[in-house]
């Protein structure tokens, strides 16, 4: 890797103080030596639930994101927020630096793994962004899959509102609901890694989480394409 390899990440709230640390650390752990810069439109998550969904003007505003990081000289570019994936799609095809999705290589190592997918949030905008991402990995490796969804309703206010207990326990119930129609299940949000095994030892299935996996994939196209 180039002594001046950098990676961008892309923000959409300041809300999940944690699961954005836990990126910064798995990427100075897996790339050290990159520099990481940080972009972030603190309202975009806000105005993607407000609106029910990705509206023309937040998939601008997340192309302007990534159009400056492209502008600051980044060799890649991750994308941290799992509600805005269609305009992500958008951008990449906007700006010259490849664009990682955060559950990226997530749903892709469900669709290897698994043929029933279960797709679990606590943010109802998340579900159809990540479920077309699984349907998209599972055309793109050939696989015939099914995905189930299970919205965790209320848990996201709970969890801003500071109670992260009652969070966990109703993350936990949509979990074990779902886990009885799929094979593996899928965390459509980082705000709920930290829950993959508690909730993979209540449910008996595996649970896949997206900041490791996807950090771990940030850095491996990094050295791909900074050399």
């Amino acid at each position: 890797m180039s002594p001046t390899a950098s990676i961008a990440v892309l923000h959409t709230s300041l809300l999940f103080i944690n699961p954005d640390s836990v990126i910064n650390e798995h990427l100075a752990e897996l790339a050290p030596d990159a520099k990481v810069l940080h972009f972030v439109d603190s309202d975009v998550l806000a105005a993607v639930v407000r609106d029910g969904g990705v509206s023309p003007a937040s998939t601008q505003r997340m192309v302007h994101l990534a159009q400056a990081a492209e502008a600051a000289g980044a060799d890649v570019v991750f994308s941290a927020c799992s509600s805005v994936g269609p305009a992500i799609d958008v951008a990449r095809r906007l700006v010259s630096v490849p664009i990682v999705k955060i559950d990226d290589a997530m749903t892709a190592s469900a669709v290897e793994t698994a043929d029933a997918i279960g797709v679990l949030a606590t943010v109802p905008t998340t579900l159809p962004p990540t479920r077309a991402l699984v349907e998209e990995k599972a055309r793109a490796a050939g696989r015939d899959i099914t995905v189930q969804e299970r919205l965790c309703e209320g848990a996201f206010s709970v969890l801003t509102s500071g109670d992260r207990d009652r969070h966990d326990a109703m993350v936990l119930d949509g979990a074990r609901a779902l886990a009885t129609e799929v094979d593996v299940i899928v965390l459509a949000q980082a705000s709920m890694a930290r829950l993959a095994p508690a909730i993979a030892e209540a449910v008996g299935r595996p649970v896949l989480s997206s900041p490791r996996s996807g950090a771990e994939d940030a850095v491996r196209v990094l050295n791909e394409h900074a050399g």
